[in-house]
């Protein structure tokens, strides 16, 4: 199957299935332990059922909306997301650039394949740098002062990986980076030589943000190990004001599902919270982020901006969470898939999908804008 013929997401998900070795595609797919909450996330979402309204003008259709701000070609933005750069060689920058030619924002992972500074350079707009705080915090400070002088335009602080869940598939499959040679990952790599190809030409093959912070001549085990032992149990709310306090831009928190979390995020003087359960890839157990997004809009209102992921994958569900109180959604899955099977115009390809599936959906329910999506367009039964 090719780009032209492909006509949803889960079209780009088996192509990434076959293109790119099975342990980078297993690592953006499952989730941790027994993956209740990754299936919740998509079940939740598709049990919601929209209101098919007709004979309602909607010739001046907009998928428009702001983020923070900004004007975006729809409410949706690229989520950060670990180890991009392996689905694709250079996959920061190319979806990054396809995001700016999209007209949405970019957020870069801590754990990205790319620095920050490789992104900036091959960009012409400001993207987000999303922030994991490590037990050293003099170079989680650094990790900010670089995203300032890159002129990023947020940051986004990632709320919920304390301590990782356990994703049983990375352990089975020896996920490390740079990636560990074993004769059934070798036999895999050569049987994916568009992919391994891609991944060699690449500018890097390790986490570039965290040069010269992570341990050489083969220390690296597996990715789950290496977390465990950096990222930092003690982080509390008391950092949010200490990152505040040393980042002058626009600051969102990402990892909240609790009503009193959403209360403690009202009262940090964020700019935005984004309603989420990493994707199915922490506490497995954990409730849908789409079933807890009502609530925590609730408690929130107009206070701040409330944006959601972990488990988008259609325009359908873009407007499933702004009918429920997301302001915008962002999008994790959905783009590595497209990036893993067409690099720049995988992605590309990607968005211009949920646009489309948007744009019919906001048509067939009588809307014109995605300001008008309530959750009076839902259908109740």
């Amino acid at each position: 199957m090719s780009l032209s013929t492909v006509t949803c997401i889960e079209d780009l998900r088996q192509i990434a299935r076959r293109r790119e070795a099975r342990a980078i595609f297993d690592y953006v797919d499952r989730g941790s332990y027994d993956e209740d909450t990754l299936n919740a996330n998509r079940n939740d979402l598709e049990a919601i059922k929209l209101r098919q309204r007709v004979l309602i003008d909607v010739g001046a259709r907009s998928t428009q909306g702001t983020i923070l701000g900004e004007t975006v070609t729809m409410p949706v933005s690229i989520a950060p997301t670990g180890l991009t750069g392996l689905n694709w060689g250079d996959g920061e920058i190319l979806a990054a650039r396809a995001a700016e030619k999209f007209g949405i924002p970019f957020t870069l992972s801590t754990m990205s394949i790319c620095s920050i500074e490789d992104v900036a350079a091959a960009t012409r707009k400001p993207f987000w740098f999303q922030l994991y705080v490590m037990r050293d915090r003099g170079f989680a400070a650094s990790l900010v002062e670089r995203a300032k002088e890159a002129g990023c335009s947020a940051l986004v602080l990632t709320c919920d990986l304390q301590v990782q869940g356990q994703r049983h598939r990375d352990i089975k499959n020896g996920l490390s980076v740079p990636p560990r040679l074993t004769i059934a990952n070798m036999i895999d790599v050569a049987m994916k030589p568009r992919w391994a190809l891609s991944v060699l030409m690449g500018k890097r093959k390790s986490f570039g943000n965290l040069a010269g912070h992570i341990p050489e001549g083969g220390n690296l085990k597996t990715l789950s190990q290496w977390i465990a032992g950096q990222f930092d149990p003690t982080l509390s709310w008391d950092d949010v004001a200490w990152i505040k306090s040393i980042w002058p831009g626009k600051l969102i928190l990402k990892g909240i599902l609790d009503p009193q979390d959403a209360r403690h995020a009202m009262e940090s003087g964020a700019d935005a919270l984004v309603v989420s359960n990493h994707g199915g890839r922490q506490l497995d157990g954990a409730r849908s982020a789409i079933s807890a997004l009502p609530a925590i809009k609730d408690i929130v209102g107009d206070s701040m901006e409330v944006m959601m992921d972990s488990g988008i994958r259609s325009g359908k569900d873009v407007y499933r969470a702004l009918a429920l109180g997301a302001s915008s959604v962002m999008i994790g899955r959905a783009f590595l898939y497209g990036l893993a099977a067409g690099g720049e115009a995988g992605v590309a390809k990607a968005l211009d999908i949920i646009q489309k599936e948007l744009d019919v959906a906001m048509a067939l329910t009588g809307v014109n804008t995605t300001g008008e999506i309530t959750s009076e367009l839902l259908d109740r039964g």
